[in-house]
């Protein structure tokens, strides 16, 4: 079995406490269970874990709000696992910063094959930046073993290695646009030099319209993005899905501080889904 890391639940009923932590052990990750809300953020703390799965009626406070605590410390993937089953409980979860939401009672099969999804995305290391100057590069400016993505129809990408020229210092980027740089390599963002604080998410979802620029990505493209599939599988989106990614891209505008009506950097095309504003 691959050892995949260390995993925390946070679960009152033992039961289902004693379900995930089974069916993460089965899936190569070393279990640390906790029953209130306090004893997991604090087990996140510690352990620093891959994975964590949150429940939603703790006895002390909700997961909600554990959840919104962890993410001002950790980037682990953090899935709720909750009785309730309407569609604003599962958006307040990913207001909180949660990576998915899974309603009881689960398939410990769709929450294994949900964990093994978000592992094909690599964690945010926006707070780990030194580490990319000892990461392998290849002649492109990419991590070695990856190639640069085809470019956009729009000016939007600066040649890695050379970087933007904004306030007086060099950025290393991939893409620039308006002030906005991106760097794939580091998963760093920044405007105007400022770096930008993005959840892995929000950076996944940046990176995909920056690197299309004009051409704009439907609902259904980004979750497909998001799972690590090629847009053209034509797998099936579900609507939960893809109310899923209009918060994530909410949570995005806010942290870019741009306006969806006049907007500077994301554009909403009505019906349709999104793009990089003109």
């Amino acid at each position: 079995m691959v050892e995949r890391g260390i995993a925390v639940v946070v679960e009152d009923d033992d039961d289902v406490r004693t379900s995930l932590t089974e069916v993460l052990q089965q899936s190569g990750f070393a279990v640390h269970a906790t029953v209130s809300g306090i004893e997991g953020v604090e087990a996140v703390r510690e352990h620093n874990p891959v994975v964590v799965t949150m429940d939603v009626g703790l006895p002390d406070f909700d997961g909600i709000e554990a959840s919104r605590r962890i993410r001002t410390f950790s980037d682990a993937y953090l899935i709720i696992v909750s009785g309730r089953v309407e569609e604003a409980d599962a958006l307040m979860g990913f207001e909180a910063g949660a990576d998915d939401y899974l309603t009881k009672p689960f398939r410990p099969r769709e929450l294994r094959a949900r964990i093994a999804a978000m592992l094909r995305r690599p964690r945010a290391l926006n707070a780990r930046a030194a580490e990319t100057a000892s990461t392998p590069q290849s002649g492109n400016g990419y991590p070695s073993g990856h190639q640069r993505p085809a470019a956009p129809p729009s000016s939007l990408v600066s040649p890695a290695g050379h970087g933007a020229e904004r306030q007086g210092t060099i950025i290393r980027c991939d893409f620039e646009h308006k002030g906005l740089t991106l760097h794939e390599g580091s998963r760093m963002a920044a405007i105007d030099g400022r770096p930008l604080d993005l959840t892995r998410t929000q950076f996944d979802l940046l990176l995909v319209l920056m690197e299309n620029g004009r051409v704009v990505q439907t609902k259904a493209d980004l979750v497909r993005r998001l799972r690590n599939e090629p847009y053209n599988t034509g797998s099936y989106v579900g609507t939960g899905e893809e109310r899923a990614v209009e918060v994530h891209l909410g949570n995005l505008r806010k942290r870019l501080g741009d306006n969806s009506r006049d907007p500077r950097w994301v554009e909403t095309v009505r019906g349709v889904g999104y793009r990089m504003a003109p």
